[in-house]
């Protein structure tokens, strides 16, 4: 979640790989695609990265790694304005001659005798040990225009950094390290929050897999991140976000939903962020739960549709296609079923 800044955790890790010439874990070059060069952007460019979310500034490094002299010492000077402690921590960090070596938690490896629940565990124990980014600085840029593939180039550069990643970064790293995985549909899910005077932003990887739903993500609050893939219904999980935020006295304002992103990492298609765009604080729970039940049984029928060889058929009559009668509509509470006991038929 953007907006309050943190503390100065995270300061010390990669501190090497800043102005002092220290060098990136990636031998690679950094895949651009029309953003930021190394001088950090001109005017313009700084305007676009210095937005308000929350009051605080939402800083992006657009220079790669290393870090180029100007991006270094804008984070260290944001530190030193937001953290408590101000210069003295900062001062500390850069003038210690000796800092204890970071560690590089090993990238997450699919195998066969895992479930689905169980793998997207790994890749959510994976993100923690990265660590959430309290620096104020976002690290890597992610331009949402961007097609998958340059996104998933970011991805693969997270992964060799190994740095602290905020909740924008946790999505592309979600998508990128779940792509392997068919029968796990992946889909971004924003919030817009008001708190005391501020609005916030933040975001998740929602996940849909055999007629449950769950997140991955990256949050400083342990509720606004990942969630179980037990949920029935696609607004059973985001009420369940809602109540959480509710707790730190955040009232939600907008939820967005996305597409289902393609699990084909060259694709050239861009992320469909915000398909479906609820004014949550305008309408009443019911409103929001038949619109969200009709957005998620749509995707669902997608699907179906989409799949090689897919037919519906309704067995008791002998029908064959896709048929758009009441009878071969999807369950909105749960799994793909037909109601009245029929069955779906499938190649």
């Amino acid at each position: 979640m953007t907006g309050m800044a943190g503390g100065g955790r995270g300061c010390s890790r990669r501190a090497a790989g800043g102005k002092e010439g220290g060098r990136s874990r990636s031998a690679q070059p950094r895949a651009t695609g029309g953003g930021g060069g190394g001088s950090g952007g001109g005017s313009e460019e700084e305007e676009q990265e210095q937005q308000r979310d929350g009051g605080s500034l939402f800083l992006v490094n657009k220079s790669g790694f290393p870090m180029d002299g100007q991006t270094w010492e804008r984070m260290w000077g944001h530190v030193e304005r937001v953290h408590p402690d101000g210069g003295a921590v900062a001062a500390a960090i850069r003038s210690a001659t000796r800092l204890a070596r970071p560690s590089v938690p090993p990238v997450p490896n699919y195998k066969l005798s895992m479930s689905i629940p169980e793998w997207l565990q790994a890749i959510q124990t994976y993100m923690k040990m990265l660590q959430y980014n309290h620096t104020g600085t976002q690290f890597f840029e992610i331009r949402k225009t961007r097609p998958l593939s340059g996104l998933m180039e970011t991805a693969k550069e997270m992964t060799r950094e190994s740095l602290p990643i905020k909740c924008l970064e946790a999505v592309i790293l979600g998508i990128y390290l779940t792509n392997g995985q068919p029968s796990v549909e992946r889909f971004p899910i924003s919030f817009k929050t008001h708190f005391s005077g501020n609005y916030f932003h933040h975001v998740v990887l929602g996940i849909y897999c055999n007629g449950r739903y769950g997140s991955l993500g990256m949050s400083r609050r342990s509720d606004l991140m990942d969630k179980p893939l037990t949920y029935r219904t696609l607004s059973d999980l985001i009420f369940d976000f809602e109540d959480s935020y509710k707790k730190y006295l955040h009232s939600v304002k907008k939820v967005k939903i996305g597409l289902y992103v393609p699990h084909e990492p060259h694709s050239f298609q861009p992320i469909e962020w915000k398909q479906l765009v609820l004014n949550v604080s305008k309408m009443m729970r019911t409103e929001v739960r038949k619109e969200l039940e009709k957005f998620a049984r749509d995707m669902r029928m997608k699907l179906l549709q989409n799949s090689e060889g897919f037919h519906c058929e309704w067995a008791e009559f002998g029908g064959s296609g896709l048929e758009s009668s009441p009878e071969c509509e999807c369950n909105a509470d749960g799994p793909l079923t037909l109601e009245d006991g029929a069955k779906w038929e499938t190649c």
